[in-house]
């Protein structure tokens, strides 16, 4: 069997200007980076402002285990498989970090005949786009502590700066650090942090803004810290937003690429799921609902983390209207909810009890598949289960989980071979949701914005993951004061917790119920435009397992990169 980076070292590409063709996009709206990607400029959206929007399709999943359950896989495979039945369909995604790419997950770019290209690029320096947040990330960090060292004009209270310095890779040395040492010529000693690259508010930022004067505007936002008076600061008051802008010109314009059956995608921005919204940005899903009939997207983690925050902030700040949803479910995963094995972060997967039929466990995992069906009828949307078939799955598992999800109310349940297949292995699913699309939905937002900040944790809580209530901590109730007090009452809620539980607790598998959710502290993101509760610890620097997959990336006697996933 080839590995996912032979076949896509084996795809024929087609020239990113034919591809960029075919679906409208004219040639001077185009940057080129080679021959296979480019960057597509923002003045599109003018020339197509008349066009009706496409129908926009979200692909989320079930409550994954920590390998994940082939959410990107399942996203590429249904636009490959709508165009394979005729549909002009244009699928987007965020862009791989090269934290978890030389991590435990390996790469981010779909997966077998199911694949952005070229892949190599996109999973590692893409167009630089990571990089340019980072330099406008460390850049305010940089401005921060070079105004503490000129005498701090603004005085701001050194214990109060919550702005981290970044890095896009997975290093645990960097969690918690102490920066200035080595006398007064090297700044003022504080402690510190290093998040990764991906967790920066500025790539919240470059995913929900709406353009370069949007941008500008939301990078002056950003609070930093507050002055011993207790004043917010931010980065208009230090000075730094117009050059942070400029840093990110480029970078906020999406990344054309193609898919394996050529067909063209975009692959822009890329914020963590945890604690921001987990999306790919809003420009290039309204270019590309401009261009197609089609459109189809994914959200970061689980239903109740990425597709809650699509709906409630993304479509919110975009004002876009989605069509469907698709749920994601595996045999193995549902296994797994039920109670058949456990599957820690960092451990081999325990694949004996992995392929071993469990009827029992499969069953009693379904819960965690019918709860979020039920999630996405709340919010007035209709949902397609795709079950991606492994070759170790059974027909008798295959047919329970979707007699399962059709009693949980899911408009349809197919299975879905993408994986192995490419698109040929999706036309069930392409055809299921044509038909749910054409249908209609009442999609509605889940809690409105002149909601307290906590009605809007509430209602999160208990309607989305089913606790009996929340707990706050007096630093979070200390916040809540705060940010009313501030103004900030009307944000949004970006919820920071586990993925691996519809809970807070990462432990508490399947559906659980009688539990409390506990707000630690909560934080501002005023530039991305909302507030995030923090429910228990939240890592924004991954640490690399035991056995990294940059410990399999090499480079060939021909020069060829070997082993990326």
């Amino acid at each position: 069997m080839l590995s996912d980076l032979e076949i896509a070292q084996q795809a024929t590409l087609r020239p990113i200007l034919d591809v960029a063709a075919d679906v409208g996009i004219e040639r001077e709206e185009l940057k080129l980076f080679g021959d296979y990607m480019a960057k597509v400029d923002l003045s599109i959206l003018d020339r197509l402002a008349v066009e009706p929007d496409a129908k926009f399709i979200l692909v989320t999943a079930i409550t994954p285990t920590p390998l994940g359950e082939g959410k990107t896989v399942v996203n590429l495979g249904l636009a490959q498989a709508l165009r394979h039945i005729g549909k002009k369909a244009i699928a987007t995604m965020r862009e791989p970090s090269m934290g978890p790419t030389f991590g435990i997950k390996g790469g981010a770019c779909g997966g077998g005949q199911a694949q952005a290209v070229p892949m190599e690029d996109i999973n590692l320096h893409f167009t630089g786009d990571i990089h340019a947040v980072g330099a406008a990330n460390n850049l305010l960090a940089a401005m921060i502590d070079g105004h503490l060292w000129h005498k701090n004009p603004l005085d701001i209270d050194p214990f109060s700066i919550s702005w981290n310095r970044n890095v896009d890779m997975n290093d645990v040395a960097l969690r918690n650090i102490v920066i200035g040492l080595g006398g007064k010529s090297n700044g003022w000693p504080r402690e510190a942090q290093f998040d990764i690259t991906v967790a920066s508010e500025v790539m919240a930022i470059l995913a929900l803004t709406s353009g370069l004067a949007d941008i500008r505007e939301r990078f002056g936002r950003i609070q930093v810290a507050y002055s011993r008076r207790g004043e917010p600061i931010t980065a208009e008051d230090l000075d730094a937003a117009g050059a942070m802008t400029v840093l990110m010109k480029d970078a906020i314009k999406p990344n054309l690429v193609q898919q394996l059956d050529n067909g063209a995608m975009f692959v822009h921005a890329g914020p963590f799921a945890n604690i921001a919204i987990g999306t790919n940005s809003i420009l290039a899903d309204k270019i590309a609902l401009k261009l197609a009939d089609y459109v189809v997207t994914e959200a970061g983690f689980g239903a109740d983390c990425g597709a809650e925050k699509f709906l409630n902030i993304k479509c919110r700040v975009g004002g876009m209207q989605p069509s469907a949803v698709v749920i994601v479910a595996t045999v193995k995963a549902l296994k797994m909810h039920g109670g058949a094995f456990e599957f820690k972060p960092g451990r081999k997967p325990p694949m004996d009890e992995i392929v071993k039929p469990n009827m029992p466990a499969l069953r009693a995992g379904c819960a965690n598949l019918a709860k979020h069906i039920e999630n996405m009828g709340k919010m007035g949307l209709p949902v397609v289960v795709s079950l991606n078939v492994f070759p170790t799955d059974t027909q008798d598992e295959l047919d329970v989980v979707g007699e399962e999800a059709l009693a949980a109310g899911a408009k349809a349940a197919v299975e879905t071979r993408v994986h192995s297949d490419g698109g040929p292995g999706g036309v069930e699913l392409a055809e299921a949701v044509v038909e749910v699309c054409a249908q209609g939905n009442d999609f509605k937002f889940l809690y409105p914005l002149d909601a307290s900040i906590k009605e809007k944790i509430e209602t999160i809580a208990t309607e989305i993951y089913g606790a009996d209530g929340v707990e706050y901590a007096p630093e979070a109730e200390r916040k809540i004061r705060r940010f009313t007090k501030q103004g900030l009452d009307n944000l949004p809620i970006c919820m920071a917790k586990t993925h691996l539980s519809l809970s807070h607790d990462p432990e508490l598998k399947g559906r659980p119920t009688g539990f409390t959710v506990p707000i630690r502290d909560i934080r501002p993101s005023l530039g991305a435009g909302f507030l995030y509760p923090l429910c228990g610890e939240m890592r924004t620097m991954p640490g690399l397992p035991t056995r990294p997959a940059a410990m399999d990336v090499d480079i060939d006697e021909d020069g060829e990169t070997v082993g990326l996933f």
